[in-house]
């Protein structure tokens, strides 16, 4: 008997146990929020212009381009001219006399390169100049879809763990206050323990709903340049989408035109061909001219020699054939690695618009106040509940059915923008196909 009687205490402190352990995540965010300073209100295309503004990424890329641009004023320099000289002793023997003096000599000699050789280095270095810029606007593109990709995540977020807390909140009150009734029969105890459970996955989701928003947080602010834990709320605002062009092939052709990707691919394959004939060219040597002036003094007799002296190494041993396969086979795979990129291209632009356009299709099944309509149905429906006009079914049916509404509908809504950025880094689209209009707030 004692045993029977204890069974439900044990139960329900089980259960507030539980509770305790999956709000754990909740509270610590909440109270790390309510510490910290109130974060300024920002909207997404706010974000994206101070990420693209204070990434510290960029500098490494500004670096690149600067060395590049080095690069290419080194190429075109000529080589040091060469100083060479000798000092000895001359001695001088005949007809029984002999004589000695200082015996020394200079040289001068300008290396000069085979021609063509200069201009093929510039070459080389214009596409490294090249390719630095393609790399820095490459992840400046990168970089703003996926802050505005970010910053939506977060702002759902954030969405979505208010509207669990508000869910688990509301069981929590209706569970306290059927704890403090004296549950006669059966049915009253099972419709606690049905609320028990319910509040319990609230609580899980508003969790994970919390821990998706400090991630989101954290990766954002190192995105934007700044310390780990700046707190930051992101404005409401209407996300719109228009649809993509209908033919495909005008994608395809838009990527082969655009993408930073083939762009790349083809500056390389272009450099590797420069680098090719650069290595035919160094089969031929460098030829060094200078004047050369030598002086020699013994006894009363004094000798001065002034010439022009030229060098050259004698291609005999190495025709530099070695290079020459090695960049042709190079070029080779330039040219592979850039047939290839065009075609895991294309199919990245169809995925992508197929995926895009499923969104839109199933946000276009939304009405505009669905949400809405579904906070009110659950409000409705606990103040009922309480009343006794609502079943218990309907009542957690109708909770649930809100929790996963919001989630549902800010889900799409993030997975269509991730669509589209991919989209328009693909094909550089010239208008983007989302839009952002800021909602005014209610005073």
């Amino acid at each position: 008997m004692k045993l029977t009687s204890s069974l439900p205490w044990l139960s329900q402190f089980a259960v507030a146990v539980l509770a305790v352990f999956l709000t754990a995540p909740v509270a610590w965010a909440q109270e790390s929020t309510t510490n910290a300073p109130p974060g300024a209100s920002h909207t997404l295309d706010g974000l994206v212009a101070e990420a693209l503004e204070k990434n510290p990424e960029l500098k490494f890329y500004d670096a690149e381009i600067t060395a590049a641009k080095a690069g290419r004023k080194t190429a075109g320099l000529f080589a040091n001219p060469e100083v060479s000289g000798g000092v000895g002793q001359k001695r001088v023997t005949g007809g029984g006399l002999s004589a000695e003096g200082v015996a020394w000599s200079v040289s001068v000699v300008q290396p000069f390169e085979w021609p063509g050789r200069i201009g093929l280095r510039k070459a080389i270095a214009n596409h490294d100049i090249e390719l630095a810029h393609l790399g820095y606007e490459r992840f400046r593109n990168a970089l703003a879809g996926r802050v505005r990709t970010l910053a939506y995540g977060l702002f759902a977020a954030q969405e979505k763990s208010a509207a669990a807390t508000e869910v688990a909140e509301r069981f929590k009150a209706l569970r306290e206050v059927l704890v403090q009734r004296d549950p006669a029969g059966l049915t009253p105890l099972l419709e606690t323990r049905v609320i028990e459970a319910t509040e319990l996955n609230a609580q899980r989701k508003a969790s994970e709903a919390a821990l998706a928003t400090q991630a989101a947080l954290l990766e954002l602010n190192q995105l934007r340049g700044v310390s780990p834990d700046t707190r930051l709320t992101i404005s409401q605002a209407n996300l719109s989408f228009r649809p993509p062009p209908q033919d495909r092939s005008a994608l395809i052709t838009l990527a082969l035109t655009n993408n930073f990707e083939l762009k790349v691919r083809a500056v390389e394959l272009a450099q590797q061909g420069f680098r090719v004939d650069l290595a035919k060219n160094e089969r031929f040597p460098s030829i060094s001219v200078g004047p050369t002036f030598s002086q020699e003094k013994a006894g009363n007799d004094r000798e001065h020699i002034i010439g022009l002296g030229i060098s050259l190494p004698l291609p005999l041993w190495n025709r530099n054939k070695g290079s020459i396969e090695a960049a042709v086979a190079r070029q080779m795979q330039a040219e592979v690695s850039l047939n290839v990129t065009e075609r895991e291209i294309q199919r990245k632009v169809i995925e992508a618009a197929l995926t895009y356009e499923t969104k839109l299709r199933e946000m276009a099944k939304w009405r505009p106040d669905s949400v809405q309509h579904f906070k009110e149905a659950a409000e409705v429906a606990d103040r009922h509940y309480r009343l006794g006009a609502v079943p218990i079914s309907t009542y957690v049916e109708l909770q649930k059915q809100y929790l996963d509404a919001v989630e549902g509908l800010l889900d799409t809504k993030k997975e269509a923008l991730e669509a589209a950025a991919q989209l328009e880094l693909l094909t550089g689209l010239p208008l983007p196909l989302s839009q952002i209009t800021p909602t005014e707030e209610k005073k």
